[in-house]
């Protein structure tokens, strides 16, 4: 199995240093036993993966993306994954009285709802790996364009779909409505940790565990995260040699004076940054604790293609969970929203686990969602 022959090839190296010992395991994945019965396997199923693409792999490294929403900094991933869509709704939302508008009202849930598909819409036409291509970001994220994009915001009336993208030369593709899907896309597992020196870790560590077989000898899968490449070379997450699909985990950190740190994430696909969103408003806008954020209802747009193959569009859809008052329902959906409705609790609306640790207060909250199977534990 896989597992071991890493862990073999790390002892292999004992008495030289943990380093020499990682590097000796990461050698048996990339360029050893494992990494031949990986390619022939591929080579056999008509796939592409070569000796010499693991050989030659390395995971880079790089900065957050970071931007300011009040008194808060949130710090995301790059524009290689969807993280910065967060951070654009949060341009989008500067200036709104989000309290006023009333938590999980009718007028709340449009209002995030519709800056939600302006950033989806630019996610569709510039996010790309920045290792291959240009992303605007630094605009994309600024409040200069977020005031521009924000005049498309109509208070009484849903965008009928997937809204055109800013003018700064991205793609604006001509879509199709899909029919519907009864596969939902395959997920992924969110992990955070706070220690009592103040160090914090937020991760979206996982790929599906069922979208592709089982290499043979070796007990686990090749990543699937390929369907998330588009098939058309032009697009911006177009397929390419050596270009990183975009990807959907986001995991994000949210920072608010000196004292409070909240890493936070989710399972979730393209839901993944909407969850996220309304988990954070919850805590630093509403005033929740963290588990309670958590369990608030919630609802998610799909008036954008798929990240994953083959890239479904749902145009002007909102689901939305059924612990949602019926005056509400019926209310979006008298300004245009194609409504679909959720069970009270479902496991597509995301899976949200938060820390959130206050160092005014000495204490640390955590919570985890009830929509899966998902834990907080402190000692």
């Amino acid at each position: 199995m896989g597992l071991r022959e890493k862990a073999a090839a790390a002892r292999s190296r004992n008495g030289h240093g943990r380093d020499a010992g990682l590097e000796a395991a990461r050698d048996a994945f990339y360029r050893g036993d494992i990494a031949r019965k990986m390619v022939a396997f591929i080579k056999e199923q008509g796939g592409l993966l070569s000796a010499e693409d693991l050989a030659n792999y390395h995971s880079p490294v790089g900065p957050a993306e970071s931007r300011r929403f009040g008194d808060l900094e949130v710090f995301t991933c790059g524009a290689w994954c969807q993280g910065p869509v967060l951070l654009q709704t949060l341009a989008l939302l500067e200036g709104t009285d989000l309290k006023g508008l009333g938590q999980n009202s009718a007028n709340y849930v449009h209002h995030l709802t519709e800056a939600l598909k302006l950033a989806f819409a630019d996610r569709e036409a510039y996010y790309t790996d920045p290792a291959t291509g240009s992303v605007p970001l630094p605009t994309l994220i600024s409040s200069e364009y977020a005031a521009e994009r924000r005049k498309m915001i109509d208070p009484n009336k849903a965008y009928p779909e997937m809204p055109p993208p800013g003018e700064l030369g991205g793609m604006n593709a001509r879509l199709k409505p899909s029919a519907p899907n009864p596969f939902p896309e395959p997920d992924t597992s969110y992990v955070c940790a706070a220690d009592r020196w103040g160090n914090l870790f937020s991760a979206t560590p996982s790929d599906g565990s069922y979208g592709s077989p089982v290499v043979p000898g070796i007990g686990f899968i090749p990543s699937s995260r390929g369907s998330q490449s588009r098939p058309d070379p032009k697009h911006p997450a177009g397929v390419a040699p050596g270009k990183r699909p975009r990807l959907t985990p986001n995991p994000a950190l949210a920072i608010k004076g000196g004292d409070q740190f909240m890493p936070f994430g989710t399972p979730g696909g393209d839901v993944q940054s909407q969850a996220m969103l309304q988990v954070l408003l919850n805590v630093f806008v509403h005033g929740q604790d963290v588990q309670s954020a958590i369990e608030t209802p919630r609802f998610a747009s799909y008036s954008y293609p798929s990240s994953f193959a083959p890239y479904d569009y749902y145009p002007g859809q909102l689901n939305i969970e059924g612990r949602f008052p019926e005056e509400v329902i019926s209310d979006l959906a008298r300004r245009g929203h194609k409504i679909e409705r959720w069970p009270e609790w479902i496991w597509l609306a995301g899976a949200v686990c938060a820390i959130l640790s206050d160092k005014k207060r000495g204490v640390m909250e955590a919570g985890a969602d009830p929509r899966r199977a998902a834990y907080a534990l402190g000692w």
